[in-house]
């Protein structure tokens, strides 16, 4: 049975975009479960945002590849991070744009 690709894209990266969200907001993620032992280090938030981050990247190099439409599940700035690629401290304060962080 063949997957409706754009959908199944759609979905990742809804998933992709939720876990990376979780990370932001310092929330327990699939990640905490396969790592318990490191929830206590201080460098395991870091570690787990990059890795939520490089998630959402390939999903998003990969529906480019086959010409998936990635945009729409994203705001102008939230696009302008991913296709810089970097993770820095202005995509973690930015990512929910400035009505979230003046609130």
């Amino acid at each position: 049975m063949a997957k409706d690709i754009p959908a199944f894209f759609k979905e990742k990266l809804n998933d992709a975009k939720n876990q990376f969200e979780r990370t932001i907001d310092c929330k327990h993620t699939e990640f905490d479960d396969l790592y318990p032992y490191m929830s206590e280090q201080p460098q395991f938030f870091w570690y787990k945002r990059y890795v939520a981050w490089q998630e959402l990247l390939t999903i998003v190099k990969l529906a480019d590849e086959l010409d998936v439409s990635w945009k729409d599940e994203f705001n102008e700035a939230q696009q302008r991070f991913i296709e810089k690629k970097v993770l820095d401290a202005k995509v973690l304060d930015d990512w929910y744009g400035k009505k979230r962080t003046e609130a």
